[in-house]
């Protein structure tokens, strides 16, 4: 490809891709379920109407707008000739559930117990929609519903609704959605100054990536400027967390700062590699600064930030770990569902409460998968055995979490599990064009 060629096209990535969400704002996960192929392509015509690419600052709703993707099933009930399925990951096209061994998906996270229809071949279209706020968005959802309601063949078989707030806090009460990488030709600003731009070939489909690779599902007018699109629905046993953490401490600062050794970061957002001894909101609440740092100079053997707390792991950055990390490198992006549990309760009331995960890359398997497999629930990469995440890992209340200290290293007891794997599918999140292309299949 020519250098003209590799720059990014903009105007037919869809704009979930690359740009970040407003803060605060709400947003709906709505599934699609397709009986009658030619309502499925009527469908992808409409969406290719509305869904607003990465080169748009603002849709033409100002901050509300809307991405569409599609499971492999999808792909297949609106025709997509064989042959060019086999073009796309296999991982993809064996689905989440099917890969759910790989992943941790176990026990109460195991298939059999997801929330229906989610891993089921009857999930075939999943529509995002986001806004600056709960009403903003009804109206968007109202003004689109008659867009599928007409087509009958086309059927909305499951809703959830979630939100970020002002804080950007989630149920554990940490800041999310920290960390963001910068693409190389996306004009949009990563959150880590001292990280090398990653190349587009990582995140959207038919471009060069770190290794030189170009990944295309075929043809081209289908797979270039898409990207794969990791939803997953968690439950957050918010109570279960916090007695944890009272049990472990010795008192309530000694709470707090066990909590950021588990997350790598004070609930402000500030992080232990920038201010290691006590939370400073001030930098928690700055993101041009919170989230500036590296490891390996500082601190290679985690005596601030522990090597196996949950932001090392999901991206360990210069540190000396099994991998290369720039090869694992993904767009997280993380919305809270369900009301929060009240402060200071620490028994279960009974409401799901939890997260709407999304992952968006063009490797499935050494992004997604790796990261969930190797990094979350193992310690080998750097050297700690079968050690799991402490927050998201798939714990069985066998494993504990040691915080690295002179003159003695501090053992914290056995982990529950806190997070439960409700559902998910693996998506694929075609460009503008290949959506008017889906949308003029026949027969």
């Amino acid at each position: 490809m020519n250098t003209t060629r590799d720059a990014l096209e903009l105007d037919d990535i869809q704009r979930g891709v690359l740009a970040s969400r407003p803060t605060p704002y709400a947003a709906t996960y709505l599934v699609f379920h397709i009986s009658d192929r030619a309502h499925g392509r009527e469908l992808m015509r409409r969406a290719s109407a509305v869904v607003t690419s990465a080169a748009d600052s603002v849709s033409p709703s100002g901050e509300t707008w809307v991405s569409v993707a599609l499971t492999h099933h999808g792909l297949e009930a609106l025709g997509v000739p064989g042959a060019s399925l086999e073009t796309f990951a296999w991982e993809f096209r064996q689905g989440m559930a099917a890969r759910a061994g790989a992943l941790g998906d176990d026990g109460g996270s195991s298939p059999e117990h997801w929330e229906a229809p989610l891993g089921t071949p009857d999930v075939h279209v999943v529509l995002t929609a986001v806004a600056p706020d709960p009403e903003r968005l009804e109206e968007a959802i109202d003004r689109a519903r008659p867009a599928y309601e007409q087509l009958t063949g086309v059927t909305a078989i499951w809703r959830q609704d979630c939100y970020a707030l002002p804080t950007e806090t989630e149920h554990f009460g940490y800041r999310d959605g920290v960390s963001h990488p910068v693409v190389e030709g996306s004009g949009i600003a990563g959150s880590n100054r001292l990280e090398t731009p990653l190349k587009a070939g990582e995140f959207v489909l038919g471009y060069r990536d770190e290794i030189g690779g170009i990944q295309v599902p075929q043809p081209e007018v289908l797979g270039r400027n898409g990207s794969y699109a990791v939803f997953r629905k968690l439950h957050q046993d918010v109570a279960a967390f916090r007695r944890y953490l009272r049990q472990a401490a010795t008192g309530p600062e000694d709470e707090e700062l066990l909590a950021a050794k588990i997350m790598g970061r004070w609930r402000s957002g500030a992080p232990l590699a920038l201010s290691p001894h006590h939370d400073d909101p001030a930098l928690g609440s700055d993101s041009g600064r919170r989230n500036t740092f590296l490891y390996a100079r500082d601190d290679p053997d985690g005596f601030v930030t522990p090597a196996g707390c949950h932001i090392r792991r999901a991206n360990p950055r210069d540190a000396s770990v099994a991998g290369e990390v720039r090869l694992h490198r993904m767009i997280r992006r993380g919305a809270v569902y369900g009301p929060p549990l009240p402060d200071g309760h620490l028994e279960n009331d009974g409401v799901d409460r939890g997260l709407m995960f999304t992952f968006i890359g063009a490797h499935l398997g050494r992004q997604f998968e790796f990261v969930q497999s190797q990094w979350m629930n193992d310690g080998v990469f750097f050297g700690a055995g079968d050690a799991k995440d402490p927050v998201a890992g798939s714990h069985d209340g066998s494993g504990g979490f040691t915080v690295p200290r002179r003159p003695v290293r501090r053992r914290l007891p056995p982990l529950p599990r806190f997070v439960v794997t409700r559902g998910g599918e693996y998506c694929f999140l075609p460009g503008l064009r290949a959506l008017r292309w889906l949308g003029d299949l026949r027969d």
